[in-house]
């Protein structure tokens, strides 16, 4: 028997500094594992003050994860240790897996409409892949393909498959569907998911019912989490248009073990990799 799945929980955005001085609004991150497993963060940076973004995330390491980074408005410059930099601007995507260890620099610059808008999610990696080589990989807007469904409903395909459409980003552990979904008032979404996976939402802007036998609106800055059992998800927009994050992967089920930009299993390997970043022999 085929079942729409339930929310599991609701977590509203939080307002915080990172980097050098950033302004954001974080979805979930550290109080919230493992409850999101594999993801581990969500970051939401929006705001039309360049003094609220332009101080950046200057170089800083990262291992055992990762950072994923999808413009909606802006242009942010990446430079890391690998010998990879560039700009991404709206609708383009930076995926870095951290792997065995990156030391990278996201820097905002100032954005052409006067908005810098944008998320950064972590996606955790398991064990037997923590030390795996890094990689990196810049994903222009016009290669994320944008299928329309029944009603008008858009949804750009990072990475996952919609309609027999696949993103772009492909081969990665956790299997990821990554979504960028667009509805006009009224209109309805269902989507196949898969059983035990992890799925959520995070609202951008309207509202919509994310459970069908719940009349709870869920507004901008809310994170929906789904129960873990059903095929598919059923949602259906307000009056208004709204538009929504979705994200699904496979649970890990390992330990976490966090600190700053770091995560790995044990405490024992985070001490070994910040005691490898002092010493200069971080980057394998």
């Amino acid at each position: 028997m085929t079942s729409a799945r339930k929310i599991k929980s609701i977590l509203s955005a939080t307002a915080t500094i990172e980097g050098a001085g950033v302004h954001l609004k974080r979805a979930f991150g550290y109080h919230q594992v493992p409850l999101l497993d594999p993801f581990l963060m969500l970051d939401d940076f929006h705001t039309s003050d360049p003094a609220e973004y332009l101080a950046g995330f200057p170089w800083h390491p990262h291992r055992g994860i990762e950072t994923i980074t999808y413009l909606l408005e802006g242009q942010v410059e990446h430079g890391d240790s690998m010998g990879n930099s560039g700009i991404i601007g709206a609708g383009d995507v930076q995926w870095m897996t951290a792997g065995s260890g990156v030391i990278h620099q996201e820097m905002p610059q100032k954005s052409p409409t006067g908005t810098m808008w944008g998320f950064q999610l972590w996606a955790n990696l398991p064990a037997a892949l923590k030390m795996m080589p890094p990689r990196y990989r810049d994903i222009k807007a016009a290669d994320i393909p944008e299928v329309t469904l029944d009603g008008g409903v858009t949804v750009k395909i990072i990475s996952g498959e919609v309609g027999g459409v696949q993103g772009p980003v492909r081969e990665i552990v956790i299997d990821p569907l990554l979504l960028d979904v667009t509805m006009p008032p009224g209109t309805h979404f269902t989507l196949p998911v898969k059983d035990g996976y992890t799925v959520l939402t995070y609202v951008l802007a309207g509202a919509a019912l994310f459970d069908q036998q719940s009349e709870q609106t869920i507004l901008p800055e809310h994170a929906v989490l789904y129960e873990n059992t059903g095929d598919r998800v059923s949602i259906t927009a307000t009056s208004q248009l709204c538009r929504f994050l979705l994200l699904s992967g496979k649970p890990l089920g390992e330990p976490v073990a966090w600190q700053g930009p770091i995560v790995m299993n044990s405490r024992e390997e985070l001490r070994t990799a910040f005691e490898e970043y002092h010493r200069g022999t971080f980057v394998k």
